[in-house]
């Protein structure tokens, strides 16, 4: 399939326009062909009304149909072959294995999503049955469920150039919900958007779905992205990225004349807490463990850990000797952009306590790994120590006072996760660590790492601001679907004008609230 650099506007393609832009290899630092060209504001205003005149017609399509859909999405994404791979190293610097377990991830989400829709229950349906002889008010028939919010704008996601971007799990939450998407291309990997769009184009012709169910826009800079928030005709935002560009998102999403929903994954330093006992009896093991998570993806994971508590015990500088070696052999490595790369040079000169880098010459957009150390009183006074750095780097902090544990964690912002090693004995003494933790994170995890993300149902991939702008959602599971959608109640209406979930005789046979009680069927 060839890579032309053209924006997909529902089934065309868009113009070779002046702006233009190309992907670079991280590795030289070298640009890759093709050009790409920035779509027109003609172009995305286009893409938006394509998506309006789909948006009721895609809304009311089937379970089982969305279902097809989706699975023909993954399909088209597998038949892509070793190109799409190649690609995608090519464009990010990071090994073939990746983009095949990134791959898998990306069709599994998919089919993920084909399966709760085609099973139908997500929908949340509820029954109220009337009652004309309740008195002093007789009681009406009521019967909501969840339906489609409208046009999406999903902007991709420079680490995840599969798994969170074109049919990422931002796409394909959206589309199951039965809303139109409208994507914008990150500029680091367009060739690897470009292949993916098509994939997502064919699958909308081959099920004969209206053609604005999907778009692609590729842009130059920030001024096309603005616009497609502001677009009246898109309803809702799913972005992966910096704080920065989330809050942007965010502030123009607010001060429309409408404003919309943006569900914005952000920032991120996901703090372990080693406990006295672990580092005691684990230490060795706890630092390979989070050395390979720190520099997993040059440490370029939403989930890498930035901040690692420590005890202070004997064991603890032991810790801190092997873990900063291994840091010492950790290979050179490129960052996925220059931005990146430079910002992660600039935080990391700013921080005074290193205690080992790799030293590794560089080239491209190459950086050495690195750790760095403080105790807990300069923590606690630095608000700067907890900012998140994207790349191979954390922080050790030291605390030997309970109430300097408690009081870090009091002072963290919201994160994605929070990792506690210990025993399950320390899970009760240290209790009400915990109840702060939970306060603050969407993921607790217990004696393991954060890099990873199991897709499920139960998995919540949130937390508090800044890590995403709702922490009542979730980007990674089948909650995630709900993000674009809203409830719908229906009063008196007859039952052949209703829903097929709302509907006496059940006929997709979905588990449904009935006067307060769960019906299996």
């Amino acid at each position: 399939m060839e890579i032309t650099g053209k924006s997909i506007i529902g089934f065309s393609r868009g113009i070779e326009s002046d702006t233009t832009f190309t992907a670079f290899n991280p590795a030289t630092g070298e640009a890759v062909e093709p050009n790409f060209y920035s779509a027109s504001l003609e172009e995305l205003n286009k893409a938006c009304e394509l998506a309006e005149s789909a948006r009721i017609a895609f809304g009311k399509v089937s379970g089982k149909e969305k279902a097809k859909f989706l699975r023909q999405i993954a399909d088209n994404i597998e038949a892509l072959g070793d190109a799409l791979i190649q690609r995608a190293t090519l464009e990010t610097g990071l090994p073939n294995a990746r983009f095949v377990g990134e791959r898998g991830r990306t069709c599994a989400g998919l089919r993920m999503f084909a399966d709760l829709v085609e099973r139908g229950d997500w929908v949340d349906a509820r029954l109220d049955t009337p009652n004309p002889e309740r008195q002093p008010i007789p009681k009406p028939d009521v019967r909501s469920m969840l339906r489609p919010l409208g046009t999406v704008a999903v902007f991709c996601a420079s680490n995840f150039p599969l798994a969170y971007s074109v049919a990422g799990g931002d796409t394909a939450s959206a589309l199951a919900a039965g809303c139109p998407v409208i994507v914008n291309a990150h500029f680091a990997h367009p060739g690897v958007a470009e292949l993916v769009g098509l994939a997502v184009s064919e699958a909308v012709k081959t099920c004969g779905l209206p053609e604005g169910v999907f778009s692609l826009i590729f842009s130059k800079g920030y001024e096309i992205g603005q616009a497609l928030v502001k677009n009246p005709h898109v309803k809702a935002v799913g972005f992966t990225g910096s704080r920065v560009g989330g809050r942007a998102l965010m502030d123009i999403a607010a001060a429309r004349p409408e404003p919309i929903p943006v569900y914005a994954e952000m920032s991120s330093v996901n703090p372990i807490f080693i406990l006295p006992s672990a580092m005691e009896k684990h230490f060795e093991t706890i630092a390979a463990g989070l050395h390979a998570s720190v520099t997993l993806g040059a440490g370029q994971f939403c989930t890498k850990p930035g901040i690692v508590v420590l005890p202070e015990t004997e064991e603890t500088e032991i810790f801190t000797s092997k873990f900063g070696e291994l840091i010492a052999y950790t290979s050179k490595h490129p960052l996925l952009t220059e931005g990146i790369r430079n910002n992660f040079e600039k935080l990391s000169a700013a921080r005074k306590t290193k205690i080992s880098s790799a030293e590794n010459d560089l080239q491209g957009f190459d950086v050495n790994a690195s750790v760095f150390q403080t105790d807990a009183e300069t923590f606690l006074a630095d608000s700067s120590l907890e900012a998140e750095i994207f790349g191979p780097t954390t922080l050790l902090v030291n605390s030997n006072k309970r109430e300097e544990l408690l009081e870090i964690a009091r002072k963290m912002e919201g994160q994605l996760t929070a990792t506690i090693h210990g025993t399950p004995e320390d899970l009760l003494e240290y209790e009400d660590l915990i109840a702060i933790l939970e306060t603050k994170v969407g993921r607790l995890i217990f004696n393991g790492y954060p890099t990873g993300v199991e897709v499920g149902d139960a998995m919540v991939h949130g937390g508090p601001y800044p890590a995403t702008s709702d922490s009542r959602t979730s980007a990674v599971g089948t909650r995630a679907i709900r993000r674009f959608c809203r409830f719908v109640a229906f009063q008196n209406f007859p039952n052949g004008a209703l829903p097929d979930e709302l509907k006496d005789e059940n006929p997709l046979g979905i588990s449904r609230l009935i006067d307060g009680k769960l019906t299996e069927k």
